[in-house]
């Protein structure tokens, strides 16, 4: 898949406190708006699964920013037994860091969307939280949105929670995740699908029906 008409892939180094947080930014001609993807734990920018995602919403016209929401130095620790993977105030400050940068340093007037992977989706509705004028749109997938805690209930962006049917346990998380959201939600399950989303059409699945959501609500911001 290639990016939409008109869009150019740009390296992006984006300040969050004392971190520096490596992205990449895609914005096609008459973009809807811009979405940011949170990885979810041990994962990154370069997540195959966001990126099958990323290219689907940048071929109907919208902007992408795949973002690393750890440092390498954090990351390698992490993988030596840190927990910063799991430090859902610590990743939704760096989304909120990353929103603003975009608001503020890039200057955009597009509409932001967020879409979170895993414990990604908590941080993303916790930016969300932090900032209701700014994001118009959330979409999680295979997600724990309960661990985003408290602010569950101030989301006031509509969200779409994505979840595996075969992926039980985390569809009992969402569906209890669901009930606390005040604003506009959906909870969609791909039927047979498990928590990565790895068999035949699944993902694909997920990719239009995040489109979708981005497509309908986007614009309207």
């Amino acid at each position: 898949m290639s990016a939409g008409p008109g869009a150019g892939r740009t390296a992006v180094s984006i300040p969050a406190g004392d971190a520096r947080l490596e992205g990449e930014l895609v914005v096609p001609a008459g973009a809807a708006g811009i979405v940011v993807f949170a990885h979810g734990s041990g994962s990154s920018r370069h997540s195959p699964r966001n990126r099958m995602v990323a290219a689907t919403l940048e071929e109907a016209g919208i902007g992408t920013l795949l973002v690393d929401l750890l440092t390498r130095a954090e990351e390698k620790a992490d993988r030596l037994g840190g927990e910063y993977r799991f430090d859902i105030p610590l990743l939704g400050g760096r989304l909120v860091a990353i929103v603003d940068w975009l608001r503020r340093d890039r200057g955009s007037p597009l509409p932001i969307g967020l879409f979170g992977a895993s414990t990604g989706a908590a941080a993303a509705l916790v930016a969300a939280a932090e900032r209701p004028e700014d994001i118009a749109a959330v979409v999680s997938r295979g997600g724990r949105p309960d661990l985003a805690g408290p602010a569950l209930r101030r989301v006031r962006a509509p969200t779409l929670l994505i979840v595996g049917g075969a992926d039980e346990q985390v569809l009992e998380l969402n569906r209890r995740a669901l009930a606390l959201l005040p604003g506009e939600k959906l909870l969609a399950v791909v039927p047979g699908a498990t928590h990565l989303f790895e068999e035949p059409g699944a993902l694909e699945q997920v990719a239009a029906l995040a489109r979708d959501w981005f497509l309908r609500y986007l614009p309207e911001s």
